[in-house]
Order: C-alpha cells, then sequence, then structure tokens
C-alpha cells in the first residue's frame, strides 16, 4: 500500500488519514463540503504539532509528514490513483452503498474499497460493486492515532488476497488487526453498544450517578473510560444509529435507552456540540 484515500473527512476519516500520513503513506482526504476539509486540515496542523511538542517528531519531519496529506472536493480525483479507499461517510447504510457504487466506478482495477462501519454489513455494500471481492470492513476505533485496534471484517465474497492486504495495511501504519466473521455489530461495537446502553438505562433509573457509574466501570472492570464518557466522545447521534441497527437486526435487548433519544432530540450529541452525559467547554 502506498496511495491511501480517505472518503469523508469527519472525526473517523482525519483520524485515519494522519495515521497513515503518520506512517509515511500518500493520503487523500475527500469531503463533500470545503468547512469538512478546512477542519481536517486543522485537526492534522495540531496533531503533528502535538508530537512535536512531545518530542516524537522534529519540525522537519513534521512539515515532511504533513505533505503525504492532500485534499480534495473530488470523489472521482480521490478514487483514481488509490491502493486502498476508506470509506468513513456518515453511519447510514443508503449513504454507504451509493458512496461505494461511485467509488466503484472510478477505482482502479486493484484497489481494495473498505468501509469504516461500525456495525453495518460489508456483504450489502460490497454487493453494489463490481468487485465485491475486493471489498471489506476495517472498523477503526476513535481516536485513530491513538487506539491500536483495527477490526477486519469479511463479507461473503471477501478474498483471501484482500484479507491478507488489509492485515499488511494494518501493519505498515501500527496497528494491530483481528479477524471477524459478519454479524450485526462485529465484535466490538455489539458489545460496547450493550455496555453504554445499560449505563443509560442506570442514570434513567437513578441507579447511581453519571459520574460514579463511570468511575465504577473504570475502577471495577479496569475500562480507560467509562461508558456514558465514551459515547459522549463518540457522539450520541452515532450511538444512537448503531443502537437503531442493532435493534432492527438483533432484536430486543439492543433497544435504545429512552434517555439517549431524549439528548439526541435535545441536540445533546457529545463532546462534539459540548453537552452529553457531561459538559464541555468550548
Amino acid at each position: 500500500m502506498e496511495h491511501i484515500s480517505v472518503i469523508g473527512a469527519g472525526t473517523m476519516g482525519r483520524g485515519i488519514a494522519f495515521s497513515c500520513a503518520v506512517a509515511g503513506l500518500s493520503v487523500v482526504v475527500q469531503d463533500i463540503q470545503e468547512q469538512g476539509l478546512t477542519d481536517a486540515k486543522e485537526y492534522h496542523k495540531r496533531h503533528f504539532q502535538k508530537r512535536v511538542d512531545r518530542g516524537k517528531l522534529t519540525e522537519d519531519q513534521a512539515e515532511q509528514l504533513s505533505g503525504n496529506i492532500t485534499y480534495t472536493l473530488s470523489l472521482e480525483e480521490a478514487a483514481s490513483k488509490a491502493d486502498l479507499i476508506v470509506e468513513a461517510v456518515p453511519e447510514i447504510l443508503s449513504l454507504k452503498i451509493e458512496t461505494f457504487k461511485k467509488l466503484d466506478a472510478s477505482a482502479s482495477e486493484h484497489t481494495i474499497l473498505a468501509t469504516n462501519t461500525s456495525t453495518m454489513s460489508p456483504t450489502e455494500i460490497a454487493a453494489q460493486t463490481s468487485h465485491p471481492n475486493q471489498c471489506i470492513a476495517l472498523h477503526f476505533f476513535n481516536p485513530v492515532p491513538k487506539m491500536k485496534l483495527i477490526e477486519v471484517i469479511c463479507g461473503l465474497e471477501t478474498s483471501e488476497e484482500t484479507i491478507k492486504r488489509a492485515f499488511a495495511f494494518g501493519e505498515q501504519i501500527g496497528k494491530e488487526c483481528v479477524k471477524i466473521n459478519e454479524f450485526p455489530g462485529f465484535a466490538v461495537s455489539r458489545m460496547n453498544c450493550l455496555i453504554g446502553n445499560e449505563a443509560m438505562n442506570m442514570v434513567m433509573e437513578g441507579v447511581g450517578s453519571i459520574e460514579d457509574i463511570d468511575k465504577a466501570m473504570k475502577l471495577g472492570l479496569n475500562h480507560p473510560m467509562g461508558p456514558l464518557e465514551l459515547a459522549d466522545l463518540v457522539g450520541l447521534d452515532v450511538r444512537l444509529r448503531n443502537m437503531e441497527y442493532l435493534h432492527q437486526t438483533l432484536g430486543e435487548k439492543f433497544r435504545p435507552c429512552p434517555l439517549l433519544v431524549k439528548y439526541v432530540k435535545a441536540g445533546y450529541l457529545g463532546k462534539k456540540t459540548g453537552r452529553g452525559f457531561y459538559h464541555y467547554k468550548a
């Protein structure tokens, strides 16, 4: 892998692009909005500077590596020369399918198309392309530069060669990969959504305060973050979409907590809006 394209410059997309650039890969970031690209550029500038401040990179190294990233509004331009394209658009199945159709029309014959979905079917998404054997799900975790895991989820027609190349890519950018066979929610999201949803139910029922429930999970089960704190970081709107999909596909135990639904209706989406289960400074 030498040329990577990331489709979608949101939280996950910009983090994936940064991790690839730091590993010395050439990266194109595409978004449909200029503001999304501007925000990604600021994110990358800030994170390269953090590495310089911590002594992990010199100024010259940071400048050289930041030059590995280019930005475009054109999906066709992003797709044309890529060895691997990682789709990181919002977790809406119809949007992902439409994006894959467009990528399939513009990408080279050898290109791997990967979706960063956390719950949805790579088989269903890949079925819309002419090369489903070269489609796969690569589930990164937020914040991407810090989180070591990539879940590699294989669709029905994903080839062994595609899986091999996906694992090699993970190694290139310093991540650990696990192979997961397709099932709604995969491994991490399925478990994480259950834990987070139950924590929200406990808040709603008055079992404990937000802070104490998170503290109990961190100290009692050695989790680095509490489930409510993590939900705020991911985005409560994103978590609700995940829960709705899992509820639809896996049944009643994944019914979204009413408090989560209420918070999203109120615009309390977590850290990105300054208010979720916690309050955040602007």
